[in-house]
């Protein structure tokens, strides 16, 4: 009987991207992939370190993986792993901790042990490791319809509030003519929709004097990929030139996530973000100018030390009078060795909630709103495997969740359909043209 392996990701789409490659190997080499809320032989935890929130879930899922089989091998890698080796460690059971610059060599990892303990050698993955400048590369595939594929790693900003640069290293990334053989081994699989991931994809490219907007024309012209989404692009490098190749493109979709992160030029500063609001605006507008109908979310943290009432409600205003779809609500939290961990004046952390609850109010409300202008529109819809209750869902171009009546041949693939009634989940009911 062949082994069985459950992998559990949490964090980004890179997280996602990366953690398919990684099952890939297992399966080429007899595994069984399976849930993980059932009893594997191997149990992958693959980590995210963003806020303590996310660490705890992580922490959750290991102690599940263990208490579900005792004698199965369990794996720690990502980037809660890189940073926190230690605490990770502490955590009986645990038999393998790896961090993100060798968690692609899993299987390798796993073939070669000889011995379950969690002591010396898992330690050293990430304690000894050094830091890599090797780009590598990895696509998500058997999820659904799209495909998340990497094309770049790491990030050189190092914001204020931000782990990741030190859980990821510097940035780098692939050339475009491999990025092309990725996208193309997608299409091969029968996929309809990438999804452009990275760290800080905008970066791309600058190793090998090349560039994203050279990228994303090469992706534009791979057979077999119908639709490119861009993950989320800083507003600094989000230029006039991206934003109009994507208004005239019929594969790269009218939908933009910009990281704001404040409406406060005062505490952006602080964060050490390389733009003020005026930029962010202006992108959105730009936006908005050429594509009319393009879904924009923004991601936003509140209660950053010394966010006054009075810096709040300025970015809370600027965040309403924008032409944004959704946000991306972070309540602050503290980042070990960041900067901002060491500031003074911090929110307590009942007015950091407060402040993210406001936040979420006002994204649902313009959700809504960005759903009711789009009543009675005609958009093109990727249907997918995702069928309750009768019903079929999938995403239109700029990303509004619709449903239409049960048809299994529709799936995995791109209908033209009108947009007719939003129910009480905040999903359109469509008819197909």
């Amino acid at each position: 009987m062949n082994k069985k392996i459950a992998f559990q990701t949490f964090g980004c789409k890179l997280n996602f991207a990366e953690t398919s490659q990684i099952s890939r190997q297992f399966i080429e080499n007899g595994y069984e992939i399976a849930d993980f809320k059932e009893t594997a032989d191997v149990y992958v935890i693959n980590t995210c370190t963003v806020t303590s929130i996310a660490e705890k879930k992580c922490k959750t899922a290991i102690r599940s993986a263990i208490n579900r089989n005792p004698d199965a091998k369990v794996a720690v890698i990502g980037c809660f792993s890189q940073l926190k080796a230690e605490e990770i460690q502490e955590i009986e059971g645990v038999d393998l901790i790896i961090g993100n610059n060798e968690k692609h060599k899993l299987f390798e990892i796993i073939s070669n042990r000889k011995n379950n303990t969690a002591t010396n050698c898992a330690y050293c993955d990430v304690k000894q490791m050094e830091k890599s400048d090797a780009f590598v590369p990895s696509y998500s595939s058997g999820d659904r319809t799209r495909s998340f594929l990497k094309i770049q790693d790491g990030c050189d900003y190092f914001c204020t509030y931000c782990a990741i640069p030190f859980a990821r290293g510097r940035s780098r990334s692939d050339t475009i003519a491999n990025i092309v053989k990725s996208a193309e081994a997608i299409a091969n699989e029968g996929l309809k929709e990438v999804i452009l991931t990275g760290v800080n994809i905008g970066d791309f490219g600058k190793q090998n004097n090349e560039s994203f907007l050279q990228l994303i024309k090469a992706l534009d012209k791979v057979n077999g990929i119908e639709r490119y989404r861009i993950s989320s692009i800083e507003p600094d490098l989000l230029t006039d030139e991206i934003i109009e190749f994507v208004a005239n493109s019929s594969k790269f979709l009218p939908h933009f996530h910009i990281p704001l992160q404040s409406g406060s030029n005062k505490i952006l500063k602080m964060m050490k973000r390389h733009y003020q609001r005026e930029l962010f605006a202006e992108r959105v507008y730009k936006i908005k100018s050429v594509m009319p109908d393009a879904c924009i979310a923004a991601d936003v943290i509140c209660g950053f030390p010394g966010e006054t009432d009075e810096d709040f409600k300025d970015s809370y205003d600027f965040i309403e009078a924008l032409p944004i779809s959704y946000l991306h609500v972070f309540t602050y939290s503290e980042r070990p060795d960041t900067i901002a961990a060491k500031l003074e004046n911090k929110v307590p952390v009942n007015i950091r909630r407060e402040r993210s609850k406001a936040l979420q109010i006002l994204s649902d409300k313009k959700k809504h709103e960005f759903y009711l202008e789009n009543t009675t529109s005609v958009r093109k819809v990727l249907f997918e495997s995702d069928i309750h209750n009768g019903y079929i869902f999938g995403f239109t171009d700029n990303y509004i969740r619709v449903k239409t009546k049960k048809d299994l041949s529709l799936v995995n693939n791109v209908c033209i359909v009108k947009l007719k009634i939003l129910d009480n989940d905040e999903v359109f009911f469509a008819d197909k043209e």
